[in-house]
């Protein structure tokens, strides 16, 4: 229970809240730089609980990140574990260590992505 813990819930866990992190800065910003204001009004009303959140943006990209920092120190100690001695689980265990390292590359990248968004954009653009 212990690897499926380190090895796909917390990644996944670590991809949603990154996933929160684009949704609240990122995707605002990307859509007022590129002038489309309008789409942004769009957006809100049909989803005024992003206001809520854009108003604690700096505790979800700690969080977040601490989330995603976790999640790699995780993967980093289990990346020499064994895998079971069964041919099939061994197959899966290898498979399972591939797939939440994609997921935790993605959830970085869109942190990063939102973070550059959030925090860096306004003063490269404006």
């Amino acid at each position: 229970m212990r690897s499926l813990y380190n090895q796909l819930i917390i990644p996944f866990f670590s991809l949603f809240t990154s996933m929160g992190t684009l949704l609240c800065c990122a995707l605002p910003a990307l859509l007022v730089a590129l002038g489309l204001g309008a789409s942004l009004a769009g957006f809100i009303s049909a989803n005024p609980w992003i206001t809520a959140i854009s108003e604690y943006k700096i505790a979800v990209f700690i969080v977040s990140g601490l989330l995603i920092l976790g999640a790699g120190i995780m993967q980093y100690r289990a990346r020499n574990m064994p895998c079971p001695a069964d041919p099939k689980a061994a197959r899966l265990c290898t498979a399972m260590r591939k797939f939440s390292i994609i997921v935790l590359g993605i959830s970085a990248l869109i942190w990063l992505v939102g973070f550059f968004f959030a925090f860096l954009a306004v003063y490269i653009f404006f």
